[in-house]
């Protein structure tokens, strides 16, 4: 039994709505826009929502979705076919109010739809009914017993018959053939003007070979003169240079001439220095984070130059191919996309994007082009471009966007310090992207209380009091009206973590700071104790800010590390709505080059914004994210 059926348009009218149990469907269709329409997340037309199942069309011709749900514990087997024939049905019914293309139309049209569609969920529900449930095949019903067994007794100098199938099956493939030896070139003649043949004569075995020794030299032996011929006629190299330089007595007339290389300092090239110089700056002045900088030096004018066809096409033929390849005269289809969409897979790939992200992603841009008319002077391969670049932008940014400055003004108006934990596998820079954020923090002019609760790892505290103490000297008291700016909180190794944490705020609380950063044990994503007591943590203690750090190094890993990170989280909550990870920091950005597919990774599969991006080893190397920079560096050939 559905729920409800409706059919909107992509600007947001509704042309028309069935509604069966459910009595409203207008939150589990508003979770469906927010989350995976607007979003681009369009790879797999199922969608869950609380306990409905809600699968979609799109139709990228008329700009339609069409829309089922009906309850997740049910296997309802025809509702592809219903969604399929109602999407017909609708859209060849209704074409001419639907090409209008104004929403003065749509919105003045009667879509008068409930008796065809109740006519096609009986059709489709009695299709499933009539269906019978496959059952297993008996020994007897199969094909080998049947054969008998005289048939499976091969005797000496027979050829097995399923090769003589396959010699036929084979021979039948070529046209013209009237055999399995038959072939389309002239059958070889004898003197007397009769074709050689089983019917005029067997040959003995000795002029048989004789015979297939000059058909093979006759095949083969032109291929090989010509060969020769071309090997002889290649024109031989010219010896010494082209141009050769000029020397006097033994000795360069002019140095400077010889000299290609660039100038270094300290065996680097200035003008690479000077690139990293430009790209690692500090934050900006009032303490304000600069965007993430991913440009390099692209040839554009090669790219270009490539798009442009060959003068070596200039025939008439070669003109009229690429005027039909530019001007829009036809809809996508798959078959047209599946090459285009191949190669940017393999690309993505290439870039670090994990392989079931990039599946889906191409996924969903075949789906959001499959049937829409291509514009005039465009090609498949630019479409599907800008269509992938479009949904990678709009992946990177966030569905809420995470403003720690206006959050951490907001818990001061109410007497409370701002607690922000931080959690992730090990070796990923917990720590010293703590100590950045501390003094992004400090910049601001709020107050840091460091809660060491990572007592397990082996100099993790005195790590910690290391940053505390040149952070401290960077903001010391007396700039500050005498104010302690940033300080540790701190209780030794092998302690309760989630007991120092909730000491840190009370204490943060009592001392009057505004911000509780919390650092916890790196921990490996399948360490089912360390989890639980990381859930235990962010339970007890309700922080502010979930954040997740991972580097920018991995691929497949980001997505595993994430989704086992917020699966332990909501297994091991005694919370009944568990908190799951906010945001995310990413690492090492300044060691993968353009190989930037980390972040996507990371987004896609949890819709959480990238809150910061670590780009070096000093305080100032904190950066906040410029999603169509890392969409251009991600699509750089």
């Amino acid at each position: 039994m559905l729920d409800f059926f409706t059919i909107f348009s992509k600007g947001g009218l509704v042309l028309w709505c069935f509604q069966g149990v459910s009595d409203s469907c207008t939150g589990p269709v508003n979770a469906l826009i927010r989350s995976v329409l607007l979003q681009e997340r369009g790879g797999n037309n199922s969608f869950t929502h609380e306990a409905l199942t809600l699968k979609y069309k799109l139709d990228n011709q008329f700009e339609l979705v069409f829309v089922v749900g009906f309850q997740k514990i049910l296997t309802l087997t025809y509702v592809d076919k219903l969604i399929d024939d109602v999407h017909r049905l609708f859209r060849d019914k209704y074409r001419t109010e639907i090409q209008q293309q104004s929403a003065l139309s749509l919105l003045n049209g009667t879509f008068d739809f409930q008796n065809d569609f109740l006519r096609l969920l009986r059709e489709a529900e009695e299709s499933s009914k009539i269906r019978a449930p496959t059952t297993m095949k008996k020994f007897e019903d199969s094909e080998k017993a049947k054969k008998p067994v005289r048939s499976m007794i091969e005797t000496r100098g027979e050829k097995p018959k399923e090769k003589a199938k396959n010699s036929k099956k084979k021979g039948a493939k070529k046209e013209g053939s009237d055999g399995p030896l038959a072939t389309s070139k002239p059958v070889p003649v004898e003197k007397s003007g009769l074709p050689v043949g089983p019917e005029n004569g067997e040959l003995s075995k000795e002029e048989l070979i004789r015979r297939k020794r000059e058909e093979f030299i006759q095949k083969h032996g032109r291929g090989m003169e010509k060969s020769n011929k071309s090997t002889k006629s290649d024109a031989p190299k010219e010896k010494g240079k082209k141009a050769p330089r000029v020397w006097e007595l033994g000795g360069c007339a002019n140095k400077e001439v010889l000299d290609y290389s660039t100038p270094t300092t300290n065996g680097t090239p200035e003008a690479a220095l000077s690139e990293d110089i430009n790209l690692i700056r500090g934050t900006g002045p009032g303490g304000q984070l600069q965007d993430l900088d991913c440009s390099s030096s692209d040839d554009e004018g090669a790219a270009q130059n490539s798009t442009k066809p060959s003068a070596t096409k200039g025939t008439l033929g070669g003109m009229f191919g690429m005027l039909k390849g530019l001007v829009g005269s036809k809809s996508l289809s798959r078959e047209d996309m599946e090459s285009v969409l191949d190669k940017m897979r393999d690309h993505l790939i290439a870039k670090n994007v994990a392989a079931d992200i990039a599946v889906q992603l191409c996924e969903s841009v075949a789906n959001k082009l499959e049937g829409k008319v291509m514009g005039t002077f465009s090609t498949v391969t630019s479409t599907v471009k800008q269509a992938l670049q479009e949904s990678l932008v709009q992946i990177l940014q966030p569905q809420r966007r995470v403003d720690m400055l206006r959050d951490i003004m907001d818990a001061q108006r109410r007497q409370r310090p701002y607690v922000v934990t931080f959690c992730g596998v090990n070796g990923v820079g917990k720590s010293t992207n703590l100590a950045k954020i501390s003094f992004w923090l400090l910049e601001n002019g709020f107050s840091v209380l460091i809660a060491a609760c990572d007592t397990f790892r082996a100099g993790a505290v005195e790590q910690l009091r290391t940053h505390t103490r040149r952070l401290s000297a960077l903001h010391p008291p007396e700039k500050h009206g005498g104010r302690t700016m940033v300080q540790l909180f701190e209780k030794g190794y092998g302690k309760d973590a989630a007991g120092i944490a909730m000491e840190a705020i009370a204490f943060a609380r009592n001392q009057g700071f505004d911000v509780v950063l919390v650092d916890t044990a790196g921990r490996m994503q399948d360490n089912a104790p360390l989890m639980t007591a990381l859930a235990k943590l962010i339970t007890v203690n309700t922080p502010d800010l979930v954040l997740f750090v991972g580097e920018a190094l991995v691929g497949n890993e980001a997505v595993d590390q994430l989704v086992k990170f917020n699966r332990a989280l909501a297994d091991h909550s005694m919370a009944q709505t568990p908190r799951l990870i906010d945001g995310i920091v990413l690492t090492k950005f300044d060691t993968i080059d353009d190989k930037v597919g980390a972040a996507i990774s990371m987004t896609y599969i949890t819709s959480k914004p990238i809150v910061f991006v670590g780009t070096g080893q000093t305080y100032c190397d904190l950066r906040s994210l410029n999603a169509k920079a890392v969409v251009a560096a991600l699509m750089k050939a």
